[in-house]
């Protein structure tokens, strides 16, 4: 027979705000026991997650589809290391999950660190032995401040990724020139951040989304860097459309690249805007409008968007003009 307990609303207030997730001790606290807590994960009505942390969403995470969906299974890892790890401090790529920081685009895995670096296995949670790093309040915890989340998480983020978590933070203005300083100077003698301090010059405030970030490492790569980012057009000083990227040809045209969202943008409405966005681009005949779905972006998938691009320029006789500053408004 399946449990008919009414859970205690303070209960699942605390659940609402920790992504659904609570300890046995919040719910010992809440008036419910350990058999009580036992029937609700056997009838499946809950998921125990690691050890005395319970999942009072009985969807399998990997199963649920929501508004947001990625950014809570980013936090709920978060808040799965803080809650197992007593006095844990949510550090890396879950302290910028927490933090809001744009950019992260693989799954996070559970991460935390004890005060003062000390050390001891907790199942389904890394534990890190970082020591003195500034971290602040969240929700009743401690989690990493993103200066020294950047420094943690870095070495283990793909190398697009890298790009995307620096040049979200910096676009949000959650960091500057002078934070990713002191970022490189904190990765210094870590494992692996000799990969990443060459990332660090890379970071673009201009990059919209990770997505953009992604096509515009890709770009680079293949030696194809844009002439201009987010890119104003008008005509006969009436505004036309801002773009993504930009290339300006040797005769006069050029050719922009669009990194079309589509998980973001909000169905046929924002369709119908682009359309007739790029309709008023192409009407004169000086403008080439080549577009990428962001997942094609986000994958290195051969062709990359970076290596199709080289092509469609190449043909176009498009070459790169060195010294040239971003080019930000264009008047057709």
């Amino acid at each position: 027979m399946r449990p008919r307990r009414i859970l205690p609303q303070p209960l699942l207030s605390v659940a609402a705000a920790q992504e659904g997730l609570v300890t046995k001790a919040q719910c010992s606290a809440a008036g419910l026991d350990k058999d009580a807590v036992g029937l609700l994960v056997a009838h499946g009505r809950w998921r125990r997650v690691v050890r005395c942390v319970y999942d009072t969403d009985p969807t399998p995470s990997g199963q649920r589809r929501r508004d947001g969906r990625h950014d809570h299974l980013r936090r709920r890892a978060a808040w799965t290391a803080m809650l197992a790890v007593g006095n844990g401090i949510a550090t890396g790529a879950c302290a910028l999950a927490l933090l809001g920081v744009d950019g992260l685009v693989e799954e996070v895995v559970p991460e935390a660190a004890r005060s003062g670096g000390m050390h001891s296995a907790v199942d389904g949670v890394t534990l890190r032995r970082y020591r003195d790093f500034a971290d602040e309040e969240y929700r009743g915890r401690r989690i990493a401040s993103v200066v020294p989340a950047l420094a943690q998480a870095l070495p283990y983020l793909l190398r697009g990724e890298v790009v995307a978590v620096l040049s979200g933070g910096l676009r949000e203005e959650r960091i500057d020139r002078r934070d990713l300083d002191d970022v490189r100077a904190m990765l210094r003698g870590r494992r692996g951040a000799g990969r990443v301090q060459g990332l660090l010059d890379l970071a673009g405030a201009l990059d919209g989304s990770a997505a953009e970030s992604f096509a515009r490492l890709s770009f680079i790569d293949s030696g194809v860097p844009p002439d201009g980012q987010q890119v104003m057009f008008t005509l006969d000083g009436v505004f036309l459309a801002r773009v993504d990227f930009v290339w300006c040809l040797p005769d006069g045209r050029y050719v922009v690249a669009e990194i079309d969202g589509r998980a973001f943008h909000s169905g046929e409405a924002m369709l119908a805007d682009d359309a007739e966005r790029q309709n008023r681009l192409v009407a004169g005949g000086r403008v080439i409008v080549i577009r990428f779905p962001a997942t094609r972006a986000l994958s290195d998938e051969t062709p990359t968007v970076g290596a199709e691009m080289a092509d469609r320029l190449r043909a176009l006789a498009w070459r790169p003009a060195p010294g040239l500053a971003n080019v930000g408004f264009v008047a057709l």
